[in-house]
Parts: structure tokens; C-alpha cells; sequence
């Protein structure tokens, strides 16, 4: 009877094991794909590909922790969200300048950010989903997406990992 037990007590030991694993696994690679929605007019979920087809821009920041210049690539967020139909440009105002986005990443950090954040209309906004650094995909540990906030002065909100952005209406 101890021996079923034990190994009872072991086969259950063991998936919760390989639950953990799958779980950290999870946490430390971000998602293939990004998902826009909320109060959009046509949510979307882009990949890489996706990415790669709109037009693109990069940017060159300095990276307080590695003491270093790194080049990002990728493609505005203010084009993303117009693609998706959200409130952009001339629309952005009234009721709409109470919207903003909820950015999310695979290991739950959450930022928001003022929809009027990434609108050229109403500020220099560099804000890029970007896919590749110094030329290469981001690394899994960082991406395959992140964030960048160029005039940030700390990088508090640069996402790694991110999956998605979630557009909304505050409540009145």
C-alpha cells in the first residue's frame, strides 16, 4: 500500500513539475503574434509577416542597463491603431481624449499609455512595436515583440514580450 502511495505521490509530483515548467516556459517567451482590439473597428492579430509588410521606421536609443546604443525596427504603434480603426488624427477629440491603451505582455506586466501618446498630431511620437534589434529578431528572453518608447526617460515602459493592445473608453 506505501509503494502505490509513493507512487501516487510521485506521478502527481511529476505534473506538477512539468505545469511549472510549461508556466516559466510560458512567462519567458512572448507570443508569435500581437492582438489590437477593445474600441477599434477592426480588431487584428499580426504576426512577424504582418509586421514586415507596413512600413516601417527605427529608431536609435540608449540602453541605460547595457551602457550601450541599440537600434530598434519595427513599426509605429500610431499605424498599428490606425489599421485597427481607433480614434486617430483629426477624430481625437472630445469624449475620444478620455481613451487609452492598455499594452500587455506574455508575463502579465501591464502599462497604459493616453491614446493622444501615440498620435503625431498631438506630439512627436516615436512609439514603436519593434521586431528586430541591432538588425536581428529580438531574443525570446525579450520578444519576439517589445515596445519602445524613445522619449521615456526611464524604459519603465518598454515592453518585452508584448501580446497585445487593448484599446479603451474611460468611463464617464
Amino acid at each position: 500500500m506505501r509503494r502505490i502511495l509513493l507512487a501516487g505521490a510521485i506521478l502527481m509530483l511529476a505534473n506538477v513539475c512539468g505545469w511549472a515548467q510549461e508556466s516559466a516556459k510560458k512567462a519567458t517567451t512572448g507570443p508569435l503574434e500581437i492582438k489590437v482590439g477593445g474600441k477599434v473597428i477592426t480588431p487584428l492579430v499580426l504576426t512577424t509577416a504582418d509586421l514586415k509588410s507596413m512600413p516601417r521606421k527605427t529608431v536609435r536609443v540608449e540602453n541605460e542597463h547595457a551602457q550601450k546604443a541599440e537600434v530598434y525596427e519595427g513599426v509605429l504603434v500610431q499605424d498599428i491603431l490606425k489599421k485597427a480603426g481607433a480614434t486617430i488624427g483629426p477624430k481625437l477629440r472630445g469624449p475620444a481624449m478620455a481613451t487609452y491603451v492598455l499594452a500587455e505582455a506574455a508575463d502579465d506586466y501591464r502599462v497604459v499609455f493616453s491614446l493622444t501618446e501615440f498620435d503625431s498630431e498631438f506630439q512627436d511620437s516615436e512609439i514603436l512595436l519593434a521586431d528586430t534589434l541591432d538588425g536581428a529578431p529580438i531574443p525570446s528572453e525579450q520578444g519576439p515583440f517589445r515596445l519602445v518608447v524613445p522619449h521615456d526617460k526611464r524604459p519603465a515602459r518598454w515592453i518585452k514580450m508584448l501580446r497585445s493592445l487593448t484599446v479603451v473608453r474611460a468611463a464617464n
